[in-house]
């Protein structure tokens, strides 16, 4: 992506965390979290692999279009899982984001983004999307009293407050790659 090399940087650190967070949280004992999880981890780890500025690292010509096969392949997944909850379909809309990135960087001279015509309506209808996920999930991590704990504590992976946190990081590096777009 484009931008300062700096934010590029604090970029990739922010998705990668997520990513490794995300791994964390599919050792849950719920298997929704787990499932979930995994696509997420998927999600923050190639929105690391993406932001890497071009200054340090120029991805080769074939990358962008394994990128954009890799998460049109998660795409048709969460829109599988979806007809089970409606929630996946944010995931639909994250791997489908992902996937216009890298057909943009692919088909853009020298990978530097800015695809054809019609992308500024699509980058727009993204961020508008974006923007608001952001702001719905940070209002939901408003604290609110916490249940009565029976039976010890819940486990890194167990806690929904951390699993917000997680895709509101990754809202907000959506946010940041496109608006860089």
């Amino acid at each position: 992506m484009h931008g300062p090399t700096s934010s590029g940087w604090l970029l990739v650190a922010l998705c990668a965390a997520t990513g490794a967070y995300c791994l964390l949280r599919m050792r849950s004992s719920v298997e929704e979290q787990r499932r979930a999880a995994g696509g997420e981890a998927l999600m923050g780890f190639g929105m690391a692999a993406m932001a890497v500025p071009a200054a340090a690292f120029t991805p080769p010509s074939w990358a962008w279009p394994v990128y954009a096969v890799v998460f049109g392949a998660a795409g048709l997944h969460a829109l599988w899982t979806a007809r089970a909850s409606a929630r996946h379909l944010h995931h639909l809309v994250g791997a489908g984001a992902m996937v216009y990135m890298a057909v943009a960087m692919a088909t853009s001279p020298a990978g530097h983004g800015h695809g054809g015509p019609g992308t500024p309506l699509l980058t727009g209808t993204l961020l508008l999307y974006f923007a608001g996920y952001v702001l719905v999930t940070g209002v939901r991590l408003v604290p609110v009293p916490a249940p009565a704990v029976t039976g010890g504590s819940a486990g890194w992976g167990d806690r929904p407050e951390l699993a917000r946190v997680c895709r509101l990081s990754m809202g907000m590096a959506m946010v940041a790659m496109l608006l860089t777009m």
